[in-house]
This record gives C-alpha cells, sequence and structure tokens, in this order.
C-alpha cells in the first residue's frame, strides 16, 4: 500500500503549536511582499536541506516581538490605514465563513471582524516540517515529501494489506501526541489515488481503498480535484463532456493525445499507474522570486537582481549544483510581464551568474517607463551521472580560479551568515 500525509490547514496548525490559545479559533496565516531580502539592514538567511518540490530552499529568520494579536498591523497596515497582504491558509473555523486562500485581507476581514491574523513565519514551518520528516523516516520505510506538509510512503512488506488501518490510525494519534499537529492520511496501490483520498477526507480523516474500490470511489468525483490535471486539460476534457473521473477512466483517447505525459495521467486516474515512492527525488530545477512594491529605477531593479542571483548562488553551490539552463522573468504593474532563457555549459560560479542575471534582466526589460514588481531567476538542466556534458573551454580556465575563490567565500558564509559578503552595488551594511 502506498499513503498519502496530509497535514490539515499547516500552517494555522503549527502556530497553535507555540500559540495554544488559537485552537478553535477562527485564523489565518497571512504574507506580503518579503521587504527583509532588500534591506540594507542586517538579517540572517537560513539554508534548507532538500524538503520537497515545492519548497523554499533558503528562509530568513523572524524576529518577532510584542502581541502576537495585535502583530499583524506592523505587517499589513500602510502608513495611510490601507490593509495589504494575503491569506496563505485559514482555519476550519474561518474556512466555514468563505474564507479562501488566495484571499486579500481587507475581503477576509470583511467576513469575518474578529478574525486572528498571524503574520507567516516559513522557517518555523521548515522546521517543524523537518522534524516530522524525521519521525516518519522512523515509522516507514520509504518516505518522500512532497512538499511542506504533503508526505508520500510506502508500507508494501512492512504493514500487511488488512492491518494498514489500524497502523495509520496509531500513526495519526503519535503524530497528534508528539507534534500537536492534525493530518488526514489516505492509503491505497497507487499514490495518486492516495493523494485524492486526503482531499476528501479533511480535516482528521483516514481512509484505505483496495484496487477493488478505487473505481467506485473515483467515479463522482470531479476531474479538476485530481492532482495533475491542470486549468488547461480541465477546460479541454469539459469541451468533449468529461466531468467526472469515471468519464475520463472511460475515454483513454482522450489523454493519450498528451504522449507519455498523458498516457501516464490517466494510468493515474484510473490508480493502476504503480509509480514508486522516491525517497530522494532530484531537484529538476531551483529558483528564486520576489514580489515587492513597484518601482520605475532601474538601478534599483539591478540592485534587487544581484541580491536574488547571490542567494540562489549561495542554494546552487551549497546543493553542488551545475546548472546549464537559466530563466529570467520579471513582471510589470498591471501590465503583464517578460520572461527568456538562456543556456551555458559553464562551470558555475557566483560571479558569472550574477553578471548574467543583471545582463539578462535589463536585456528582457523592453518597457523601461513602466514600474516593476516581480523578480524570478530559476535554474535547471544540472550537469550529473544521467546528464552529462562538456564544459566550455573558452572560459573553463577563469571559472576555475572563481570556483577556488568561491568556496573560501562559501567557508565565511557558512560560518558568520550568508550576508557576511556581499557586493558593493547591493548597499549592504
Amino acid at each position: 500500500m502506498k499513503i498519502h500525509l496530509d497535514l490539515d490547514c499547516y500552517f494555522v496548525s503549527a502556530e497553535r503549536t507555540r500559540y495554544p490559545f488559537l485552537k478553535g479559533k477562527k485564523v489565518v496565516v497571512a504574507k506580503s511582499s518579503d521587504k527583509r531580502i532588500f534591506a540594507t539592514t542586517p538579517k540572517t538567511g537560513t539554508l534548507l536541506p532538500n524538503t520537497g518540490a515545492f519548497n523554499s530552499t533558503l528562509e530568513f529568520q523572524n524576529n518577532y516581538r510584542g502581541d502576537i494579536l495585535n502583530l499583524w498591523r506592523e505587517h499589513f497596515i500602510d502608513e495611510d490605514g490601507s490593509i495589504h497582504g494575503i491569506v496563505i491558509t485559514k482555519s476550519y473555523e474561518a474556512k466555514a465563513l468563505g474564507i479562501k486562500t488566495g484571499m486579500p485581507l481587507k475581503e477576509a476581514l470583511k467576513l469575518a471582524n474578529d478574525l486572528i491574523i498571524i503574520p507567516s513565519d516559513h522557517l518555523f514551518y521548515q522546521e517543524i516540517s523537518q522534524k516530522l520528516k524525521q519521525y516518519l523516516e522512523e515509522k516507514i520505510p520509504i518516505i518522500e515529501q512532497y512538499s511542506i506538509d504533503e508526505f508520500f510512503g510506502d508500507l508494501s512488506g512492512w504493514i500487511k494489506e488488512k492491518d494498514t488501518y489500524e497502523f495509520l490510525k496509531e500513526l495519526q494519534l503519535d503524530i497528534l501526541k508528539k507534534f500537536d499537529l492534525p493530518i488526514s492520511i489516505g492509503a491505497s496501490p497507487s499514490k495518486w489515488i492516495a493523494k485524492l483520498l486526503t482531499d476528501h477526507i479533511k480535516p482528521y480523516g483516514i481512509k484505505v481503498l483496495t484496487q477493488k474500490e478505487i473505481k467506485n470511489f473515483t467515479k463522482n468525483i470531479p476531474i479538476e480535484d485530481f492532482p495533475g490535471i491542470g486549468r488547461a486539460i480541465y477546460k479541454r476534457l469539459h469541451r468533449y463532456g468529461i466531468k467526472t473521473l469515471e468519464d475520463l477512466q472511460k475515454n483513454p483517447l482522450l489523454l493519450s493525445q498528451y504522449g507519455k505525459s498523458g498516457r501516464d495521467l490517466y494510468k493515474r486516474v484510473c490508480g493502476f499507474d504503480n509509480e514508486a515512492v522516491v525517497p530522494n527525488n532530484l531537484r529538476k530545477s531551483i529558483g528564486i522570486s520576489r514580489n515587492f512594491p513597484a518601482i520605475s529605477s532601474r538601478k534599483e531593479l539591478k540592485r534587487r537582481v544581484t541580491i536574488l542571483a547571490r542567494y540562489l548562488s549561495y542554494t546552487i553551490l551549497k546543493f553542488s549544483l551545475n546548472p546549464t539552463l537559466f530563466y529570467f522573468k520579471i513582471k510589470y504593474q498591471g501590465v503583464g510581464s517578460q520572461k527568456l532563457s538562456y543556456r551555458s555549459n559553464r562551470l558555475f560560479n557566483e560571479r558569472f551568474f550574477i553578471d548574467l542575471a543583471v545582463e539578462k534582466v535589463m536585456e528582457l526589460d523592453q518597457m523601461r517607463h513602466l514600474k516593476v514588481h516581480y523578480i524570478s531567476l530559476s535554474a535547471s538542466d544540472f550537469i550529473g551521472e544521467g546528464n552529462q556534458k562538456t564544459l566550455s573551454l573558452l572560459e573553463y580556465t577563469n571559472d576555475r580560479k572563481m570556483y577556488k575563490l568561491q568556496s573560501k567565500l562559501m567557508q565565511i558564509r557558512d560560518k558568520y551568515g550568508i550576508d557576511t559578503i556581499c557586493y558593493g552595488s547591493e548597499k549592504c551594511i
């Protein structure tokens, strides 16, 4: 049996572990623009281990002080009294009032004027997630972290199928006792059906499906509820009158037009994909991005690109990666975005990447009369055992020198902090 474990309203639940009085209350965790990463004042960044495909690898320590119930006013109320920020997690008590993830805070407060708002603390959430992962690795032979609050597990050869429910119930109770975190767990021969289960049994549910029961369980579930069916596929299938998973199961050719990925998706929908739980999924890409109040200064834009490139370089080097494909994107206030990619088979080093990032962002910035409010940098196509490439000889000698210098810089940053050594163009203190 494959299992999927999904923490219930995780960020709120994590806050309740340190503020128990929040239990049973209408609570949301909210976030806004990150003011720390571009600040010229000292800050403390922490690099996290491989925490799943959708997790951030770099977080900043929050030094929250004062009354937690009123802290949100400092973070989300502007000088003119306007409220900004969005809901990223809501408690079930808040959800019952119609509050949704992604909703602007000012709208959420209209639905509940007694709403408790907690500024997000992602480093804290990641730390708890890692402790839970270590615990699960002791309980289950094979564990795969899918996101900060989701895990897959494989019980094959460990727990008999007839004993699965009792094992999961004991596991659920033990997690609540040790971590004070409610969790829902689905089990099935397919990892993706197990994930579908947890979406339908929350909060604090457990359900086990045998292979024979999958078809009956899935028949009335809307296709858009299935993991992997995005908006584009959903719209196309709807045009063919496909609305439920049963409809889709009866029409395999509709997904085969998407090639191998479509055929694999069809197997998942039917529950016979037989995909393995993979403990250490290799990263396919790594990136960093930030939203911020719109800026018009291109000098400031370069400064922010430099900062983001330095942080991403540190992360890439700490994970011993050598990317050969880079993506750059900016968004303008109200009128869309610009993006481009660039391939380079060079020995990766920080100086090369910062120069490249600034150059490419300035190149794609074609509407300089507009304000920019978002920057994204990412890297992929890593050189490795399954992806061998020949490095460019033209820059190799110089890149090798920079790589050695980088090693010394990394030692200093590891000991004294990521921001110990930065660039004059960042105006660091």
